[in-house]
């Protein structure tokens, strides 16, 4: 796969190329991503995206640590964005990944027993999320 990949929302408004991509998609079992989309947040991690049609970005502080970027048009979910460390991670479904491959889930501690992946998968707790990514739990919010 390569580090760049070019996504779009769904009215085609917003367009962009996300850099030094990962090939690897994980799912996001958190609270917020859950009610962000219904369901786990399935997604890859990358660096510095180039927007085209920047102007239709809206962008949501979903809590201490992340914000949340969308289509103002079309309502696409775009990104989370860690202003800290300025990581992006971009829902899986902007992209055609062809060569990408599951194979982490993190907040597995706040996954519903509804569902399951039969994918063997590496697991983190939200914690050992925030941990792995340098960033000190919030007092009362392990988001």
């Amino acid at each position: 796969m390569p580090t760049s990949i070019a996504g779009r929302c769904l009215c085609g408004g917003v367009q962009f190329v996300a850099q030094h991509t990962s090939a690897s998609v994980g799912a996001c079992h958190c609270g917020l991503c859950r009610r962000w989309g219904g369901g786990p947040l399935l997604a890859l991690d990358g660096e510095g995206p180039e927007f085209q049609g920047s102007e239709h970005i809206a962008v949501f502080a979903t809590s201490p640590r992340a914000e949340r970027g969308f289509c103002a048009i079309c309502g696409t979910h775009l990104f989370i964005r860690i202003p800290r460390t300025g990581r992006y991670i971009f829902p899986a479904g902007l992209f055609e990944l062809g060569a990408a491959h599951f194979d982490h889930q993190i907040f597995i501690d706040e996954k519903p027993s509804y569902y399951g992946f039969a994918n063997q998968t590496r697991e983190l707790t939200g914690v050992q999320f925030w941990a792995q990514a340098g960033i000190q739990p919030v007092e009362g919010n392990a988001k």
